[in-house]
């Protein structure tokens, strides 16, 4: 789990800013919002709902949080290679040309953990991990020599590795490589990176974007086994969808057959022969990928008026598309340890459905987060689930960078007076939100309606 991430200079995001799981003193809902990786009882918040205008940066900081995660598992397969997806902020020179910081600390497999990373587009600068068992230790120090292109590593005292394994460690630690990356390719086990490289690939998810196409992926874990289809059904139904069950059905060919009813007795020669040649060749690739050459449909099956109805997924609102994706998320969430970053939240959902997702997820979820950006402030009505702590805002500086702040920092007495953190941030009064103002349209364009 995440106790705290900080970012500076990545996209429109210039001075540090901190995410932090870190609940402060409040004491209410507790139960609901609290998680407790590790076994010394110290909790953490399991929730984060990010607000702010549009363009002021929520997205970018899970855009950070993911290509921290690439970064780690997805090294550059040679030292030429750039880093195409590290943009610094543009808004000044100083930035332009400097270097992108990151900063994660995590619980993993119940061991907290500091991982610290400064890079520019072409190499990774400096590189620092930190284990508490119980106190700090560092595990490895890296630095680059930029000139050179060559990585030098630092081991902490408590690391126990040979000479051959460090030196094994230190070859394949590319200038554009992490420590981490270069210890995904060599046949070596070393406990603290073994568990670190593991919570990016497996507890730390991918981004999920508003037009991410999650069915393939929710459909394999069905089938593997991962998550449960009873849990989602019930999810589905306390929805109220009318929906009753569902199957996933193979029910068509990647590849289809060229030769069809309407070209067999075309009259075009060379186009028989065109025809004829390709058929071969998709016969040649139906045979290599057998199997593979299937479209896997979902179908929901709806009980209305005494009447069942059977309608694919593609049918169905966009809104029930979402929800039974986020459905398969929240199973995820439920049986696993993992963090999870949404971006719009609310995206194609009633407000209504929201809040029952957001319910659901702070009743039923026990260890795992939920980092999601929104607009649905209507969650500041609810006051008897509103936990200040849980709640962020983004906002731009005068210069077009990101200030990140939470609600938490502003003096909760004031806010409570007025009873209502809705009306404050409709107002403007916490910030965070548009700066609209009228604009100036050009008379000549009322002149050429008037003479249309």
């Amino acid at each position: 789990m995440i106790v705290n991430f900080s970012v500076q200079n990545f996209k429109v995001i210039k001075d540090k800013i901190t995410l932090s799981f870190e609940p402060t003193n409040l004491k209410e809902l507790e139960e609901y919002y609290l998680i407790y990786p590790l076994s010394n009882n110290k909790p953490l918040l399991k929730l984060a709902l990010i607000y702010g205008p549009n363009a002021s940066g929520k997205t970018t900081i899970l855009e950070a949080l993911d290509f921290l995660k690439s970064l780690v598992i997805h090294p550059l397969p040679d030292k030429s290679v750039e880093f195409k997806n590290l943009k610094p902020f543009l808004g000044d020179e100083k930035s332009k040309y400097g270097n992108t910081l990151f900063e994660i600390e995590f619980i993993a497999n119940k061991v907290r953990y500091l991982y610290q990373i400064e890079l520019n587009q072409k190499a990774i600068i400096e590189e620092n991990l930190y284990r508490f068992k119980p106190k700090k230790a560092l595990v490895y120090q890296r630095t680059t020599d930029t000139e050179k292109k060559l990585t030098e590593i630092k081991f902490g005292s408590k690391i126990k590795l040979d000479k051959s394994s460090k030196t094994t460690l230190i070859y394949n630690t590319l200038w554009n490589n992490t420590v981490l990356g270069a210890y995904l390719k060599i046949n070596l086990s070393i406990e603290p990176l073994q568990e670190v490289v593991e919570w990016f690939k497996k507890t730390l998810q991918p981004l999920v974007r508003p037009k991410t196409a999650l069915f393939p992926y929710i459909s394999d874990l069905l089938e593997e086994g991962v998550i449960d289809k009873n849990i989602i059904l019930k999810l589905l139904e306390s929805a109220e969808f009318g929906i009753t069950d569902f199957v996933i059905k193979e029910n068509a060919e990647l590849i289809p057959d060229i030769i069809t009813e309407e070209n067999k007795n075309n009259k075009d020669d060379d186009l028989n022969e065109i025809v004829k040649n390709l058929t071969k060749i998709m016969k040649k690739l139906k045979d290599k990928l057998k199997d593979k050459l299937v479209i896997k449909e979902l179908y929901f099956k709806h009980f209305i008026n005494n009447q069942e109805f059977i309608l694919p997924f593609s049918e169905e609102s966009s809104g029930t598309q979402r929800y039974y994706e986020l459905c398969g998320l929240l199973t995820l969430m439920l049986k696993n340890n993992i963090v999870l970053p949404i971006d719009e939240l609310e995206a194609s959902l009633h407000p209504h459905l929201l809040k029952h997702f957001l319910l659901l997820f702070l009743k039923y979820v026990k260890n795992s987060q939920l980092i999601a950006t929104t607009h649905y402030i209507n969650f500041f009505l609810e006051k008897e689930l509103l936990r200040y702590d849980t709640i962020w805002f983004t906002d731009r500086n005068n210069d077009g960078s990101t200030e990140l702040f939470s609600l938490a920092d502003f003096d909760t007495s004031v806010i409570r007076k007025v009873n209502s953190v809705y009306n404050f941030y409709k107002i403007g009064k916490l910030g965070a939100i548009p700066k609209l103002t009228e604009p100036y349209l050009d008379n000549e364009l009322e002149k050429k309606e008037t003479n249309s």
